[in-house]
């Protein structure tokens, strides 16, 4: 039974981060709380990572419910920071005890938060049936196209816990989604890099508010990837010449909060780029001009002097790709990020 468990829960790990961002786009802490703690996406333990070891194995029932009343107390009203305690407790228990961890969860529940035990006990039970639709729908919802998986996931959502406490649950994937969905929208319209930069500003403050500086000095990298990635922004970045192009990515960079000692560092990151994707395009012309001449022994012989007159060090692993069928410099340009 634990080990069908156990696979059980690795098929659930494998399909919920297919279907759900790997991180919430949320500085607020209520909303990190939900990401942490939507029931069943992460069915592993989080209690071996818990920094002051009160749930580490071993650990006595009084220290358990210093740390729980410490840690959740504040916000226990929030279904959300129940669902993270719970969380903790499940993997807890469950590890060590499959066949009654549910009792054992209860009881601190009930000695930690005797005024919230009535709630805490029937979001574990929306928990456990959550947990179980998506075992056994698991084939289904992968087999779905996006938005019919989504829609799937908030109609079971919506039933278990109701509708208004799902999405508190849930609130960092809402604000995921609209955030996903702004870019879309971003990506779609026309205008410069500069207007689409201002309106990606602009979606981040209607969004977060009051947590948007916040937001993008957390997230500054993952930001700044996420608007560079738009294949407007790529297209644009494309057609400009070196000049505008350079002037493009200091305003991106430097609009998106980043100092102007972290700016000067990422344009001679841009220049050894550029050096290094000119020297790629010389290599592979050189390259298919020997392949039109020779041919076995005498052509990989040439090869990898060419490599080698280009690459120095890095030439036995330009070799290696090339091997196995992967040639780099034919990839598309993604400038900013390659």
């Amino acid at each position: 039974m634990i080990g069908a468990a156990a696979a059980s829960a690795v098929v659930l790990a494998a399909l919920l981060l297919y279907v759900w961002p790997r991180e919430s786009f949320s500085p607020a802490p209520a909303a990190s709380a939900a990401a942490a703690a939507s029931p069943g996406m992460r069915p592993e333990s989080r209690t071996a990572r818990d920094e002051d070891g009160a749930l580490a194995p071993g650990a006595n029932r009084e220290k358990i419910l210093s740390y729980l009343r410490s840690r959740y107390g504040a916000h226990i009203r929030e279904p959300y920071i129940q669902i993270k305690m719970l969380e903790g407790l499940i993997g807890y228990f469950r590890a060590r005890d499959p066949e009654h961890w549910k009792q054992a969860v209860l009881d601190l529940v009930l000695a930690a938060f005797p005024d919230r035990y009535a709630e805490i006990a029937a979001n574990l039970d929306h928990w456990v049936d959550y947990e179980r639709w998506m075992a056994d729908h698991q084939n289904e919802l992968q087999g779905l196209g996006e938005k019919q998986r989504r829609d799937a996931l908030w109609e079971e959502r919506n039933r278990l816990f109701g509708k208004e406490t799902a999405q508190n649950i849930w609130a960092s994937e809402v604000k995921n989604q609209a955030f996903a969905d702004a870019l879309l929208g971003i990506d779609a319209q026309g205008g410069t890099v500069s207007e689409k930069l201002a309106q990606y500003k602009e979606s981040i403050e209607d969004l977060y508010q009051e947590h948007s500086d916040q937001f993008t000095q957390r997230r500054q990298q993952e930001v700044m990837d996420r608007f560079l990635d738009l294949e407007s922004v790529q297209k644009d970045l494309s057609s400009a010449s070196p000049e505008e192009r350079a002037q493009s990515l200091r305003e991106i960079r430097k609009g998106l909060g980043l100092s102007e000692e972290a700016i000067q560092r990422w344009e001679i990151l841009d220049g050894e780029r550029d050096a290094r994707w000119d020297a790629g395009a010389r290599y592979m012309q050189e390259r298919e001009a020997l392949a039109k001449q020779l041919s076995g022994a005498d052509l990989e012989a040439r090869l990898k002097e060419l490599r080698s007159r280009y690459f120095g060090g890095e030439a036995d692993v330009i070799e290696q790709e090339e091997q196995g069928g992967f040639f780099r410099f034919t990839r598309p340009r993604r400038w900013g990020r390659n």
